[in-house]
């Protein structure tokens, strides 16, 4: 398994160059938002006031539970504008989730407090996304060498930034980040309400019945394997050497296949919904 531990991030004693969106490209794989969607949801959600904004929330045309396909584009382009928009595409998806996210705070009757636009949720939901990228990434590629992987990382600010989160919450280096993630990572908790919500996402209950028969197994083996332990122990999840041995085996195949492929390529669908929210723009479609 990848450590997340701070002692394996190299510190850097002055800030690197920042990336480009035409660099960030290079180091793309688009294929990791289907193999990692799933578990990077469970860790966003494990923070309550997450998981109940999403639990509770009244936006029904945003629920993956009843549209997963408009919501797998929402989400995606989201990754995709916050990765490699610019600073303007980046405003205009901010301005057209915010309407989604406007009705989305605790009741009087919920169980815990929440609000969409508080900038410390936007935070957590920022560093699943880049541990989950950093994860995958390494799976599949080896470690970044480290003046990259800080700059990578200090470019994954715009994860947040690209809604509520200011810049200077994101920490500073991957030292900072390592040492946020696991003291944070080990307060969370998954109460059974949203243990049911993350099962039937999990099971593909939102899809047809032959997605659920043909896939459904496989798919929960593949969450299994990119859930930090403490978050497999929160859903009563195991997970043996036998399985990370055999996931390892299935991952260095896909990856194998995928490193071959053109920048183009490993970059979908990324680069497709990013295209698809210029068209959207062009002809005034809903971004959202």
């Amino acid at each position: 398994m990848t450590s997340t531990t701070s002692s394996c991030v190299d510190e850097q004693s002055t800030p690197p160059a920042a990336l480009t969106p035409a660099e960030v490209r290079l180091h793309i794989d688009g294929i990791a938002a289907f193999l990692g969607g799933v578990a990077n949801v469970i860790m966003q959600l494990s923070y309550p006031p997450v998981g109940y904004g999403v639990l509770e929330s009244t936006v029904d045309s945003g629920k993956v539970t009843l549209h997963p396909i408009k919501r797998l584009r929402t989400t995606l382009t989201y990754l995709a504008v916050a990765w490699l928009g610019t600073e303007e595409e980046r405003w205009a998806y901010r301005k057209a989730v915010n309407e989604s996210h406007r009705p989305v705070r605790s009741g009087p009757d919920s169980p815990v407090k929440y609000n969409a636009f508080d900038p410390e949720l936007q935070l957590w939901v920022a560093a699943c996304l880049y541990w989950g990228i950093d994860d995958l990434y390494t799976r599949m590629r080896g470690p970044m060498e480290p003046e990259l992987a800080e700059r990578f990382y200090r470019y994954g600010a715009r994860l947040g930034t690209t809604l509520q989160m200011r810049p200077d919450m994101w920490p500073a280096d991957r030292a900072a980040f390592y040492r946020y993630w696991d003291e944070n990572l080990a307060k969370r908790t998954i109460d059974e309400p949203v243990r049911r919500y993350f099962d039937d996402l999990i099971d593909l209950k939102m899809m047809p019945r032959w997605n659920q028969v043909l896939f459904g197994r496989f798919h929960r083996y593949g969450v299994t394997a990119l859930l930090p332990q403490h978050l497999r122990d929160e859903m009563g999840m195991t997970w043996t050497d036998r399985d990370e041995r055999r996931y390892r085996r299935i991952l260095g195949a896909v990856s194998t296949v995928w490193r071959r492929m053109p920048p183009a390529i490993r970059c979908m669908p990324l680069n497709t919904y990013l295209f698809d929210l210029r068209v959207r723009r062009r002809f005034g479609l809903p971004l959202v």
